[in-house]
């Protein structure tokens, strides 16, 4: 299956162009590093590219200071990961080896340099995009999480984590090394906790905090106005994301938990063009997110958008749940459709104790050898069916329709089918939960009324999707569904423009859309241009 970021071992001796180091020299300045003396502190802005004319450099063990790779950077190479596109902090520091020279390039001007140098770009992408993987696959960060399989608080920052591809380091609750970072940062050893490299404990961790943290939070100057808002970081969003800061808009994209949406909580998407062995929604995306970062559009997360008001002079201004305004001058609605919590007895005392709304590599830990039961019969849930049989000893799908046909691609129905380890239920729905600390078991209802229980570690919810837009209050047209009306339909000559124009609306909070990943992304394309016509006729664009 594909993914983003080939190893760095393949990637890291990819050298620049000549002409390449003569664009940096002439942006940049050259500077240069003592033996020791720290490049990157942990925790700071990454906020510049070192490319190395000599020397050494190497990444450190963010809790020892010891070397923690055995590679090293020297000549022809430079610094950084994707962090640095986002305006992110270290996530291990770096020093050097021995005397260094390196010319400095600030990020503002590297990230302008690389839209107009796209060879240059790829191989800084790439070396980039190898570098997290590498981090995420060895858990080399400064971020690590004490005993998160015993606390909830640090179960939600390490899904947020997981589904934002941030390496971090979970370690036991109770071990040598959980009590030595304890010992060092003067915390209660044997105690629930997330720390940030040496004395550095988050107090009441959440995911805002961690995000805050790495420099993931909302980072805009009092007064900024910006050329458009999306509000959504799923498919449609980013996909208004890339082609925003492609054709040079002031973009922000705020999302309320991790940029994918749905779609990436989906572990294997076949059908998508492209991927011909398929791929992971969350790659999918962030492949996305790393392109529109690279055209300078900006994302602020976990944030959420709780109220929206178009002011006299016509700025669209949005109130975010931390009560910061947010002003721009049109405004995408990208934030698709949320699964709704079923009223299903005691199955809120269970959410994230065996019962999930996602089905990734977090999530699936917890099935290893144990029967696993999911909702829903769409696409995701019968992806979800098929990634977890490779984990769970069997996997339950409840689906509440009597056929599969009208809901589910027939490629995948037809797997379900043929796989042994998984037992497709229609007609039937789930009616109770049961357990002690963690979820046990569940009770299965049929259309004739008849019940029975199922052992299981974990139920996974895919079912009853419902549109997410009560923040826009009464100033756009919704269908009785509660989905938003756009086009012909309300009288707009612009396919994506609502009732009220300088907003749009994209993907599945659209009214009359296609439920799929290949339509969101096309709608996020194609709507940038609407957003460029409504900006140059009432010319609010500076």
């Amino acid at each position: 299956m594909d993914t983003l970021g080939q190893d760095l071992r393949q990637m890291q001796r990819t050298p620049l162009h000549p002409e390449h180091v003569t664009a940096l020299r002439a942006i940049g300045e050259e500077v240069s590093f003592a033996p020791g003396e720290i490049v990157a502190p942990l925790g700071e802005p990454a906020t510049r590219f070192f490319y190395l004319l000599e020397g050494e450099i190497e990444m450190l063990h963010p809790y020892s200071d010891e070397r923690l790779l055995p590679s090293t950077l020297g000549p022809q190479q430079f610094t950084g990961e994707i962090s640095f596109l986002g305006g992110g902090v270290h996530a291990l520091p770096m020093r050097a080896v021995r005397a260094t020279r390196a010319i400095s390039v600030p990020r503002e001007r590297m990230l302008r340099l690389m839209a107009e140098m796209p060879e240059l770009s790829d191989i800084v992408i790439t070396v980039f995009a190898a570098r997290r993987r590498l981090l995420l696959e060895r858990q080399a960060t400064g971020l690590t999480l004490i005993g998160a399989d015993q606390d909830p608080s640090l179960r939600r920052i390490e899904e947020f984590a997981g589904r934002n591809r941030i390496p971090l380091r979970s370690v036991d609750l109770i071990c040598a090394q959980s009590e030595a970072i304890a010992q060092e940062c003067g915390i209660e050893p044997g105690v629930p906790a997330v720390v940030f490299g040496p004395g550095n404990a988050i107090e009441a961790p959440t995911p805002l905090k961690v995000a805050q943290k790495l420099g993931l939070d909302l980072q805009a100057d009092p007064g900024e106005v910006f050329d458009l808002l999306v509000v959504g970081g799923g498919p449609a969003g980013v996909a208004v994301a890339v082609y925003a800061g492609a054709e040079g808009l002031r973009a922000l994209v705020v999302e309320d938990l991790a940029v994918g949406g749905q779609a990436g909580t989906s572990s294997r998407i076949e059908n998508y063009m492209g991927f011909p062995t398929g791929i992971s929604g969350a790659d999918l995306v962030w492949r996305g997110e790393v392109q529109a970062l690279k055209f300078g559009t900006r994302f602020a997360m976990p944030r959420r958008v709780v109220q929206l008001a178009q002011q006299e002079d016509g700025l669209f201004c949005a109130t975010l749940d931390c009560r910061t305004r947010v002003c721009a001058r049109s405004v995408v609605v990208a934030t698709g459709v949320q699964y709704r919590r079923l009223g299903v007895p005691g199955l809120a005392r269970f959410e994230g104790q065996g019962v999930y709304h996602a089905a990734t590599e977090i999530e699936a830990r917890h099935c290893r050898g144990a029967q696993a039961v999911v909702i829903g019969g769409g696409n995701s849930a019968g992806q979800a069916a098929m990634f977890l049989s490779r984990a769970a000893s069997h996997v339950h799908l409840l689906v509440r329709g009597d056929s599969l046909a009208a809901s589910m691609s027939e490629y995948l129905s037809s797997r379900l089918a043929a796989d042994p380890r998984i037992t497709v239920h229609l007609g039937t729905t789930l009616c109770g939960t049961f357990g002690e600390d963690r979820l046990e078991e569940v009770e299965a209802e049929n259309s004739d009324g008849g019940r029975w229980r199922i052992s299981a570690c974990a139920v996974f919810i895919m079912a009853g999707a419902a549109p997410n837009c009560r923040w826009l209050g009464d100033l756009v047209t919704l269908d009785a569904g509660g989905y938003i009306i756009t086009g012909a339909a309300v009288g707009r000559a612009l396919s994506f423009e609502t009732t009220r124009p300088g907003i749009f609306a994209v993907g599945d909070i659209r009214a009359g859309s296609v439920k799929r990943v290949a339509s969101a992304v096309g709608e996020g394309s194609v709507v940038v241009s609407e957003v460029w016509r409504h900006l140059a006729e009432n010319a609010v664009r500076t």
